[in-house]
């Protein structure tokens, strides 16, 4: 029996639900710990964090809701505003940790608030890529359902080229999603999937740089504040 198109988005939304839910925890254990440690990049309080994170929790509210029926996104368009809004907190807490990297004295900046930041923010981003490549691959998770196989992929996985290694009724889970952008933030190239679209291949191409830039000077600053 074909599935209907709501219930076809509120399974998609529950799909992605834990993946949200270790987002907000990732970016809430960061604030507590720099209360407790009384870490203040740039001057900003713990409580900042909180802030980059409303984005997160209105995803994961909005997540959690479709296991009691509806949730508040109700249409695609809206569902990549409220990705659009995540990716812009997550690139403000990028800015925030490039920007005391570059600006603050090895002195006020501890070798254990410089990973532990850094490992955070760079958590939240795989995750954050990984729910865009999800909602954007082939029409979004809701066309996926509809449609077993899509004509046109913008990710191609190697189940898709070979479909003797994937079950019968194999689709890509928002997990293979946050594998392919645990992988590019780290390889900053496609390693298990390939991009096919050129918005496909701007996505990775932009995490690529983010992770790269980040992760470069987070490594950089390392070996002058340990050292």
């Amino acid at each position: 029996m074909p599935i209907s198109e709501a219930d076809a988005r509120a399974e998609s939304r529950r799909e992605a639900a834990p993946a949200a839910a270790v987002m907000l925890l990732v970016i809430i254990v960061l604030a507590v710990v720099s209360r407790a440690k009384e870490w203040e990049l740039l001057g900003l309080s713990w409580w900042s964090w909180l802030l980059v994170a409303i984005p997160v929790l209105l995803l994961t509210i909005d997540l959690a809701l479709t296991y009691r029926g509806k949730g508040i996104v109700r249409s695609r368009k809206a569902a990549l505003l409220l990705l659009g809004l995540l990716v812009l907190a997550n690139f403000a807490a990028v800015v925030i940790l490039v920007a005391a990297l570059v600006t603050t004295n090895s002195a006020e900046l501890t070798g254990g608030e410089l990973l532990f930041t850094g490992f955070a923010v760079w958590s939240a981003d795989v995750i954050v890529f990984g729910l865009w490549f999800w909602e954007v691959d082939a029409g979004g998770p809701v066309a996926r359902l509809h449609a077993a196989r899509p004509a046109t992929h913008d990710f191609e996985f190697p189940q898709d080229d070979n479909p003797r290694v994937a079950a019968e009724d194999w689709r890509p889970q928002v997990w293979d999603y946050v594998y392919v952008s645990l992988t590019n933030s780290i390889a900053f190239s496609p390693t298990d999937a390939m991009p096919l679209s050129v918005r496909a291949k701007a996505l990775m191409g932009l995490e690529s740089a983010i992770s790269g830039f980040t992760v470069l000077l987070i490594a950089a600053r390392a070996v002058n504040v340990l050292a």
